[in-house]
């Protein structure tokens, strides 16, 4: 099925400005829109459901963990593909991330063409979902 990702958001979540803005202009230049937050609790705040997409998202960050926001993510029934990046877990936090449905669990430093082609695999996957509900 050809599913057209250009009204697709990537939502990237990371605690560190040189990270996101380094991984938003590699984002943008690949084609996507990109919307970034520095806190897991900004992303919450900002999340539209009805925008395609899907959300990279750093695993250690202070007060709301990526895998403490994935754990809010299922209680609240939001399906959006998750990214994982991290240059410090361990086996047992990727364990855990794809066990509650991580699309994927990527280690820093990463190729940037493996990261592209992960988003937009991830994002196929949200529009083709979406448009099974239909």
């Amino acid at each position: 099925m050809d599913v057209n990702t250009s009204n697709a958001l990537v939502y990237l979540v990371d605690d560190e400005l040189p990270v996101r803005d380094a991984l938003s202009l590699l984002i943008k230049m690949s084609g996507f829109a990109v919307s970034s937050y520095d806190s897991a609790k900004a992303f919450l705040n900002n999340y539209d459901p009805d925008q395609p997409g899907c959300l990279v998202l750093d695993i250690t960050m202070p007060v709301m963990s990526g895998l403490e926001l994935q754990e809010e993510l299922v209680k609240r029934k939001i399906n959006i593909p998750i990214i994982f990046i991290s240059g410090n877990a361990d086996i047992l936090d990727s364990a855990k991330a794809l066990k509650l449905g991580a699309f994927a669990f990527l280690e820093k430093p990463f190729e940037n063409q493996m990261f592209l082609k992960t988003i937009d695999e991830a994002v196929k996957k949200d529009l083709s979902a979406r448009q099974q509900r239909l």
